[in-house]
C-alpha cells in the first residue's frame, strides 16, 4: 500500500511526529545496509532486480482517494516478501529504498515529506521482513546451495507478517492524523478486505517459491498472475467503496426527509464529509424569502451557522457545487467541499455521479423544508386570524371560549366574565364616520388591555361589544369591582385629532367555578341587557331575572322534533280596509302545539329558536304554511297577500332570500303575495349583510313592512335607509290614541305614510270608535279583535266566503256625503288640499 499525503501547515507538527521517525528509521536501515553491501557478491544484481520490480509496481498503482490523501494500491507486499527470502539483507534493503524512491519519481511526486515518508515506510517494512525471515532461520535462496522449499515457507510467512504489520500500522497512523478519525476505527473499517488482499499476495509469493523450486522458467508466468490478483483486489475495493458510498447516500437522503430546514442542513454538511471524504463541508442557501444562511461542519461538529458574510475564513482546496434540481433549474445556493492543502482533488466518475445525486436530493429537501415552513407560517397566521379580532388584534369570541374552557377545566378558583357594550357608539359612526369610529374602538381596546391583569383575556366580539375573562378571582364579588375599574379606565375623553370623545359603557357581570364559558357569556349577556334596559353602568347576573329558565332549555331540546312533526301551527289575523271592512291581507302568527305543555305563544319559544340551529328550518316551515294558505284563498277567489314576521337573525343569513324564492316557486305563489315584516331593532343595524338581504328580497318583488313603527330609537332614520312598503302602528299607541303624546305619534305616522305613499296599518284596533277615529285621521287599514282574532286558514276562508271578503260593515254607505271633522280639514288645508268652497268630501 502506497500513501500520498496532502497536508497544510495546521497538521505539519502532528505529521512530523510520525514522518520524522519513519524517515530516520528508513535512513538508518539504508546506512546499515550500505556498510555491509560489499560483502555479498550477488547484492548488486539483486538490488537492481528488486528496484526494477518495485518501479514497475509503481506503474501498476490504482489510486483510491481518502480526503486529500491519495491511497495507491500496489502489489508491493508480494515483492518484498519474496525479496526477504531470495536476497541478502543489504541488497534487499537498498533495493527496496531505491525502488520506492524511483517509483515516487515515476509518479511525479514532488513533496519531500511525501517522498521521504513512503520511501522510509517501505524501507522499514523491508528491514522488518528480512529480520523476521532471518529470525526463523531462513537463509537467502540465492546464497543457499541446499535450497528446500519447505524450509523457506516459515521465513516467507514471517517476512509477510512483519511487512504487513509495519505497512498497516504506519499507513493508518498517517490517515488517523489526516482524517481525525480514531486509529482503531480505521484499522477495523477495512480489516476483512485487508486480510483477504494480503493473503492473496502471500499466495502469489508462495506460488513463486514453489515454481522456483520446480523450474526457474516458471517465474515467467508470475507477473500476469500478480497483475490479475492485483486488479481483482482493486476492483473489489472500488466495488466495496461504491456500495458503502451508496449506502451512506441512502442514509443521507433519509435524513433529508425532515421538514425542518436546520435538520436538513446539519445532516447535509455532516453526511457530505463522510460520503465524499472531505475535511469540511458547508452549505450556503439563498431562499426566495428569508435571509441567506451558511452552515459549516467538519463531520463531527457544526463549526458555523449564520449569515454568510459573518462566517470565519477557511483555507484549503474548495469544490463548489450549485444546489439545483435534477433538471438543472432553481439554483438555491451552493454545497462546498473543502480539503486541506492547495492541490487539486479529482473525483472519480462514480463520485461525481454520487455528488450530483446528493446535491439534487439536498435541493429538493431544502425546498420541501421551505415550503413546509411557509405552510406552517400561513397556518399559524390563519390560526391567529381565526382567534383574533382583525381591527383591534384582541382575542375574538372563539379564542375567549377556548381560553376560558381551559381555565375552567384546570383551575379551582372563580372565573368572571365581563360583557361590555359602548353606549351610543352608533352616533359616533353616524357623525364622524366609520374610520374615526374604528379609532375609538382601538383606543377602547388599548385601555381595556391596560386595565387587565396577568391571566385575564380581553376580547372583542364585533361592533362595540367587548368581553373580559377574569381568571383566578378569590371571591365572586371581586368581579363587580373589576368591572367598575374597567369602565373607569374608559372614562377619560379619547383624543381624535382636534376632538375629544367621551365614551360611556354598560357592563354585564357573571362568575362561575365550572361549566362552560358559553353559559357564562349567556348570563353576562342577560346582565348586560338588564344594564342597558335599566340605564345602569354595571349589573351582576341574577338567576331571578334570567328568562332562559329550565322550561326554555327543555323547549330548545324539543325544537328539532317539533319541526319534523309539524307541531308549529300558523294562524292568520286579517288586515281590513277601515272604511269598507274588506279584508286586504292577513298576518301569519305562529303557535306551538306542544304535546306536554299545550299551546305556546311566540314569546315562549322564539328566543329558544334563535339560540338554536333550527331557525332556518323553522322559518321555512312557517313560510310554507303561509303560502299554502295564500294558494287556498286564491283558489276560492280571494287574492289576499300574507304578511310573515321574520326573525332578526334570519336577516343576517345571506342565503335567506334564496330560501324564500325556492319556497315561493315550489308553491307557485307570486312574490307580490308575500309581505315580510321587519322590526326596527334589526333595520337599525348598519351591517352590510342586512342591507344585501333586504335588497335581494325587494328585487324579487316581495313587499317589506316595518312593524311596531315608532317604538324604535330612530324610526325616521330607518325609513330613510330601508325601502319599506308599509308602516304598522304599534298597538300601544292605538290604545292610548286619545292621550296627547300617543295621539301625536299616530297622526304623524299616518301623515308620514301618506306623504311617502306607504300603506299604514294600525294594530290593536279593539273598538268601533278607534276604527272611526283612525279612518278620520287618514289611516287606511287596521287589524285587531274588532275584526277578528287570529284563526286557522280554513276558518278565515269560511269567514271570507260568508262575508264575501268583508269582516265588518262599511263605515258609510256608498255615495254618502261625509262631513270631515274640523281637525282633519285643518290638516288638509295646511297640506294645500282644501276642497272648493261649498263642497264637502264624499266617499
Amino acid at each position: 500500500m502506497q500513501k500520498t499525503p496532502r497536508t497544510d501547515d495546521a497538521t505539519n507538527r502532528r505529521l512530523w511526529r510520525l514522518v520524522g521517525p519513519v524517515v530516520v528509521g528508513g535512513s538508518a536501515a539504508v546506512l546499515t545496509a550500505l556498510s555491509s553491501f560489499a560483502e555479498h557478491p550477488t547484492a548488486v544484481a539483486g538490488l537492481a532486480v528488486l528496484a526494477i520490480v518495485l518501479v514497475g509496481n509503481g506503474f501498476a498503482v490504482i489510486d483510491v482517494r481518502i480526503r486529500s490523501v491519495s491511497d495507491g494500491i500496489v502489489p508491493t507486499t508480494a515483492v518484498i516478501t519474496l525479496a526477504a527470502v531470495f536476497l541478502p539483507a543489504p541488497a534487499m534493503i537498498l533495493g527496496t529504498a531505491c525502488g520506492a524512491f524511483l517509483s515516487q519519481l515515476s509518479r511525479r511526486a514532488t513533496d519531500p515529506m511525501k517522498i521521504g515518508f513512503n520511501v522510509g515506510k517501505d524501507t522499514i517494512g523491508a528491514t522488518a521482513a528480512i529480520a523476521a525471515a532471518s529470525a526463523v532461520g531462513t537463509s537467502p535462496i540465492l546464497l543457499d546451495t541446499t535450497f528446500s522449499v519447505f524450509a523457506v515457507i516459515p521465513g516467507l510467512f514471517a517476512a509477510f507478517v512483519a511487512y504487513m504489520l509495519v505497512d498497516e500500522i504506519v499507513s493508518h497512523a498517517l490517515f488517523s492524523i489526516i482524517t481525525g478519525k480514531p486509529f482503531r476505527q480505521l484499522i477495523l473499517a477495512q480489516v476483512d478486505f485487508t486480510i483477504i488482499t494480503r493473503l492473496g499476495l502471500f499466495a502469489v509469493a508462495l506460488a513463486t517459491v514453489l515454481a522456483y523450486g520446480i523450474s526457474e522458467w516458471l517465474l515467467l508466468v508470475l507477473p500476469p498472475l500478480v497483475s490479475a490478483i492485483h486488479l481483482a483486489a482493486a476492483n473489489q475495493l472500488r466495488t466495496r467503496q461504491g456500495n458503502e458510498a451508496w449506502q451512506r447516500l441512502a442514509e443521507a437522503t433519509d435524513e433529508f426527509n425532515s421538514v425542518d430546514e436546520t435538520a436538513v442542513l446539519y445532516a447535509a454538511v455532516r453526511r457530505a464529509t463522510d460520503i465524499f471524504s472531505t475535511d469540511q463541508a458547508e452549505v450556503e442557501i439563498h431562499p426566495p424569502s428569508g435571509e441567506s444562511r451558511l452552515v459549516r461542519s467538519n463531520g463531527s461538529e457544526i463549526l458555523y451557522d449564520g449569515p454568510p458574510g459573518e462566517a470565519p475564513a477557511a483555507e484549503g482546496y474548495l469544490i463548489p457545487i450549485a444546489l439545483e434540481s435534477y433538471r438543472g433549474d432553481g439554483d438555491l445556493g451552493q454545497l462546498r467541499l473543502r480539503f486541506r492543502g492547495s492541490g487539486p482533488v479529482r473525483f472519480t466518475e462514480r463520485e461525481q455521479y454520487t455528488l450530483r445525486t446528493f446535491t439534487a436530493a439536498l435541493c429538493t429537501a431544502i425546498r420541501n423544508a421551505a415550503t413546509f415552513a411557509e405552510t406552517q407560517r400561513l397556518a399559524d397566521s390563519h390560526a391567529r386570524a381565526a382567534a383574533q379580532d382583525p381591527l383591534t388584534r384582541l382575542a375574538n369570541r372563539r379564542r375567549l371560549q377556548q381560553y376560558g374552557n381551559d381555565i375552567l377545566a384546570g383551575q379551582a378558583g372563580v372565573v368572571g366574565v365581563l360583557l361590555i357594550d359602548l353606549n351610543h357608539f352608533k352616533e359616533v359612526n353616524d357623525t364622524l364616520g366609520h374610520a374615526e369610529g374604528d379609532r375609538v374602538l382601538l383606543a377602547v381596546a388599548e385601555r381595556l388591555t391596560a386595565a387587565a391583569r396577568p391571566g385575564d383575556l380581553v376580547a372583542r366580539f364585533g361592533g362595540d361589544e367587548f368581553a373580559v375573562l377574569l381568571a383566578g378571582l378569590s371571591a365572586p364579588a371581586i368581579a363587580e369591582l373589576r368591572a367598575h375599574a374597567m369602565l373607569d379606565a374608559l372614562g377619560p375623553p379619547i383624543e381624535l385629532d382636534d376632538m375629544r370623545i367621551s365614551v360611556e359603557a354598560s357592563c354585564g357581570v357573571t362568575t362561575g367555578t365550572g361549566g362552560s364559558v358559553g353559559e357564562l357569556l349567556r348570563r353576562a349577556d342577560i346582565a348586560l341587557y338588564q344594564a342597558k334596559q335599566d340605564g345602569q353602568r354595571v349589573v351582576v347576573y341574577a338567576q331571578a331575572r334570567d328568562t332562559a329558565d329550565v322550561n326554555s332549555l327543555t323547549l330548545g331540546g324539543d325544537l328539532a322534533r317539533a319541526i319534523s312533526e309539524h307541531q308549529f301551527i300558523v294562524h292568520f289575523q286579517p288586515i281590513v280596509d277601515l272604511a269598507s271592512g274588506r279584508v286586504i291581507a292577513a298576518e301569519a302568527l305562529t303557535r306551538w302545539q306542544h304535546p306536554d305543555q299545550g299551546p305556546l305563544s311566540p314569546d315562549r319559544f322564539l328566543g329558544a329558536i334563535e339560540r338554536s340551529g333550527q331557525l332556518a328550518a323553522f322559518a321555512d316551515a312557517v313560510l310554507d304554511q303561509a303560502l299554502i294558505a295564500v294558494t287556498d284563498w286564491a283558489d276560492a277567489g280571494h287574492q289576499i297577500p300574507v304578511a310573515v314576521n321574520v326573525s332578526p337573525r334570519s336577516l343576517l343569513d345571506p342565503s335567506f332570500p334564496d330560501a324564500v324564492a325556492r319556497r315561493l316557486s315550489a308553491r307557485g305563489v307570486p312574490a307580490s303575495a308575500l309581505v315580510i315584516e321587519l322590526t326596527e331593532s334589526v333595520t337599525l343595524s348598519k351591517l352590510e349583510v342586512v342591507d344585501e338581504v333586504l335588497a335581494a328580497l325587494r328585487d324579487q318583488g316581495i313587499r317589506l313592512a316595518l312593524d311596531d313603527f315608532g317604538t324604535g330609537f330612530s324610526s325616521l332614520a330607518t325609513l330613510a335607509r330601508v325601502p319599506v312598503d308599509e308602516l304598522k302602528i304599534d298597538r300601544s299607541f292605538v290604545s292610548a290614541m286619545n292621550a296627547s303624546a300617543p295621539g301625536a305619534v299616530v297622526r304623524s305616522t299616518i301623515d308620514l305614510g301618506r306623504s311617502l305613499d306607504l300603506l299604514v296599518v294600525a294594530e290593536g284596533v279593539e273598538r268601533e270608535d278607534q276604527r272611526q277615529q283612525l279612518w278620520e285621521l287618514g289611516c287606511p287599514a287596521g287589524q285587531g279583535h274588532l275584526f277578528a282574532r287570529a284563526m286557522p286558514a280554513d276558518r278565515l276562508l269560511a269567514h271570507l266566503n260568508r262575508g264575501e271578503g268583508h269582516l265588518a260593515d262599511p263605515l258609510h254607505d256608498t255615495g254618502a256625503v261625509i262631513r270631515m271633522s274640523r281637525s282633519r280639514r285643518a290638516r288638509r288645508m295646511s297640506l294645500g288640499a282644501e276642497p272648493p268652497p261649498g263642497r264637502e268630501k264624499s266617499t
